[in-house]
């Protein structure tokens, strides 16, 4: 085995990893508050590989200069969870939607969550 592959994440099979769905729960709604500029991006980044972190960070920084060049102030989103859809493509993977309904709008929350190190970690975020 290769020194750097030792030290790398490994992957984590499916049965040793706890139900996904409260945390796909707690990541749409820290995403949306996130993005609703109430909550700081930094509190989810344990949450995230580095990828779908810097690509969560960009979009929260997108949201503000929108909601800055408009006036808005931050305002805390209400919605409801009214569906969780989850797959399993491969042991170890779980892919999502998360359907939320906002006074304005629903709104579809695409995750995957990947096993690595015996936790999920989220490697790719779609909020559609």
């Amino acid at each position: 085995m290769i020194l750097h592959e030792y030290f790398a994440p490994q992957p984590t099979a499916t049965a040793a990893l706890p139900d996904p769905a409260p945390l796909l729960r707690a990541l749409t709604q820290g995403v949306l508050e996130a993005l609703a500029g109430v909550r700081e991006v930094d509190q989810l980044a344990r949450w995230f590989s580095e990828d779908a972190y810097r690509t969560l960070v960009s979009r929260a920084n997108l949201s503000a200069r929108a909601r800055s060049a408009r006036g808005v102030a931050p305002t805390r989103p209400t919605f409801a969870i009214l569906s969780l859809r989850v797959t399993e493509p491969a042991d170890g993977i779980i892919e999502a939607v998360v359907v939320v309904a906002g006074p304005g709008r629903t709104r579809a929350v695409a995750i995957r969550l990947e096993g690595l190190d015996r936790r999920w970690r989220a490697t790719s975020l779609a909020v559609l």
